[in-house]
């Protein structure tokens, strides 16, 4: 019987923690105090900024026990990135009403602070991601 979906092994149980420094660098990176933009945008906008935070990440995850091989190295991310030029799923739930979404900004800020790591950059965003769901579930009521 052929399932409907692939199952991918990994010789390590942290290469899925590879998609948090993605996620973090672009992703939730779409929202911003204007509006929504692209993941390009996002990465690319202020590719410093992009990367430095996609390092915090694999910094974190590495704290965690993942070995960089686990990991996907910023340059790779970035050039995927170019190719993606629509907003993340969650930006786009974001503004159009959704009053909740998966929040994957929040675990890792939460995971960091108890390794006592913080990146203003990070908590920026998920004070824009709270605003905005505040607001959608204040319209939602």
């Amino acid at each position: 019987m052929e399932l409907p979906v692939k199952l991918k092994v990994h010789d390590s149980v942290f290469v899925p923690l590879a998609k948090w420094a993605m996620l973090i660098a672009g992703n939730y990176r779409c929202v911003t105090k204007e509006g929504i933009r692209t993941i390009k945008d996002a990465v690319h906008s202020d590719i410093a900024a992009s990367r430095a935070a996609y390092n915090w990440v694999v910094n974190l995850c590495g704290l965690l026990g993942a070995k960089e091989s686990d990991l996907v190295p910023f340059e790779k991310y970035a050039a995927a990135a170019q190719s993606l030029g629509s907003p993340s799923s969650a930006a786009r739930a974001l503004f159009g009403g959704a009053a909740y979404i998966e929040r994957v900004d929040r675990l890792v800020q939460a995971i960091a602070a108890q390794k006592g790591m913080r990146l203003p950059a990070l908590d920026e965003v998920v004070g824009l991601v709270d605003a905005k769901l505040e607001t959608n579930r204040k319209k939602a009521a």
